[in-house]
């Protein structure tokens, strides 16, 4: 008996971003609030990393809410209906439940259900990483659309009290549609891990901590001190924290490798880019990238820092949505994007910008 043959889908050549979507708090947070709670400055603050304000989500905006809105305007720029979506995929480390996804959650929220959808943790690279499978879901002919998202929520996870981190850090989310193309839209990911440097980034506590912690305290509790309690379980909530040096240090020598590879990957030089968007981690990490490179001066560069500070996965689509919206001009343009972050993980591509 003749073994029957499988059939597969079809084979697109070519994908491309079809629309770029944003949803930005409106809570804005300046370096002088921040300071309430660390000693340091806002001139301080500003050298060290180029950061002036970030936008932090109120209590009662979700991770879902702010993805919902950043998706609706992506869907709109490209001119598809949710219901066209073969998948969704939402980059994030803020997603508050280990389970359901919030790509699922928002599926039903834009009307993109029985779309697959799925989260995506590789922290600050989650967006490129999120690209690199769009792309390849629809040139396997998979899914005609697929949404990615970056989105986050930090102010959930700061100690605002902590000096490492939590004055980088702020919310928001960044969309994209990515569809078939007539050309060349997206070129080859270059993206990867390093776990040896797991812990340059990443939570004070697991999550277990907290449950480990409770069951303990009920036992030992003989005193029946519930508001002491009650604090030593709040102080275990996990929050981010970093070595900054170790960080910078990596970013700086190693991405810039990670980003000509990408650049090489997609046949071109760095003077035939019209934007550098990398992850707005810091504005020195920035500047240092863009010399490495040699990025001359008719390339426009992401500083979206300044405004917004470190939203890890949502900063590369948020800064590509700013460059957009200030600089129309750029439509039609090649985009350099590089994400990199706790794991440790990077993801870089070379985009057309829609």
């Amino acid at each position: 008996m003749s073994t029957p043959t499988l059939q597969q889908n079809p084979l697109r050549e070519f994908t491309r971003i079809l629309g770029v979507g944003a949803y930005r708090p409106n809570v804005i947070v300046t370096n002088d609030d921040v300071c309430q709670w660390i000693d340091s400055s806002d001139e301080w603050i500003r050298q060290r990393t180029g950061i002036v304000t970030r936008h932090r989500a109120p209590r009662e905006v979700s991770v879902v809410d702010m993805a919902a809105g950043a998706a609706k305007e992506a869907l709109a720029k490209a001119g598809i209906d949710a219901s066209q979506l073969g998948a969704i995929i939402v980059s994030t480390v803020t997603h508050p439940y280990a389970t359901p996804s919030a790509a699922s959650l928002l599926a039903e929220r834009i009307g993109a259900t029985p779309a697959p959808a799925f989260d995506v943790s590789a922290a600050c690279a989650g967006y490129c990483y999120g690209v690199a499978q769009g792309d390849a879901l629809v040139r396997a002919g998979t899914a005609d659309y697929v949404l990615v998202v970056g989105v986050e929520k930090l102010s959930d996870v700061i100690d605002n009290h902590e000096r490492t981190i939590s004055f980088l850090l702020g919310d928001g989310a960044g969309a994209v549609v990515i569809g078939p193309g007539e050309r060349a839209g997206i070129g080859p990911s270059v993206w990867g891990s390093d776990g040896s440097r797991w812990d340059a980034i990443g939570m004070t506590h697991s999550q277990t901590a907290i449950r480990d912690f409770s069951i303990s305290a009920m036992k030992e509790d003989d005193d029946g001190d519930l508001a002491a309690v009650g604090e030593a379980h709040a102080n275990l909530w996990p929050t981010l924290r970093q070595d900054g040096q170790t960080v910078f240090r990596w970013a700086v020598w190693e991405m810039a490798k990670v980003a000509k590879q990408a650049l090489d990957a997609a046949g071109i030089t760095a003077d035939q880019l019209s934007a550098f968007v990398p992850h707005q981690a810091n504005m020195r990490i920035i500047d240092e990238l863009a010399k490495q490179l040699k990025i001359p001066d008719s390339v426009l560069i992401a500083r979206d820092i300044e405004d917004a500070g470190n939203t890890s996965a949502a900063s590369i689509p948020l800064a590509t949505h700013r460059l957009l919206r200030e600089n129309p001009g750029l439509s039609g343009g090649l985009s350099l994007q590089i994400g990199f972050g706790a794991g440790l993980v990077f993801g870089a591509q070379v985009v057309e910008l829609p």
